[in-house]
């Protein structure tokens, strides 16, 4: 999935503004300008459409895992995970809002997808370990449009 895909869909979520946005990246320890996030949140097609860096998207992930839970005195900063895979986008939410288990079949259950224990605890692997498998785009999406779900219930 695309990063700009990813930032646009927890905008949505979070009903955050580009200041917001801003800030939370700030939190994450990176500095983007406004007029920068308006090119990472148009659509491929439109006019201006800039490819959200990695560097970006992980910035934000962190600061959200902050913005959400707060940040822990005397714990380092978290790494950037560089290059953000699917996975790391699906681990780095699951921390940042608190998800167990349990609601992470819950979030996937919204969004009308089944997944098996054996394969959501693979996604959660170290890659390169033998029952790693890797998180498809599908898979990301349908897990964001839960998470919308169960943030943003209509």
């Amino acid at each position: 999935m695309i990063n700009n895909d990813v930032l646009r869909s927890l905008r949505y979520m979070l009903d955050i503004n580009d200041a917001g946005l801003a800030d939370i990246i700030a939190l994450g320890g990176g500095k983007v300008g406004k007029g920068a996030l308006n090119v990472y949140l148009k659509k491929e097609e439109e006019d201006g459409f800039q490819p959200c860096p990695d560097e970006v998207l992980a910035r934000f992930l962190n600061g959200l895992v902050i913005h959400l839970r707060g940040r822990e005195e005397g714990r380092p900063e978290p790494s950037l995970d560089l290059p953000l895979t699917n996975n790391t986008v699906l681990k780095k939410l699951r921390v940042a809002f608190n998800l167990k288990e349990d609601d992470m079949f819950a979030v996937f259950e919204l969004s009308g997808l089944r997944v098996t224990k054996p394969e959501l605890s693979s996604f959660f692997r170290k890659e390169g370990q033998r029952n790693y498998r890797g998180c498809g785009d599908q898979i990301l999406r349908n897990f964001l449009k839960g998470l919308t779900r169960r943030v943003r219930p209509a």
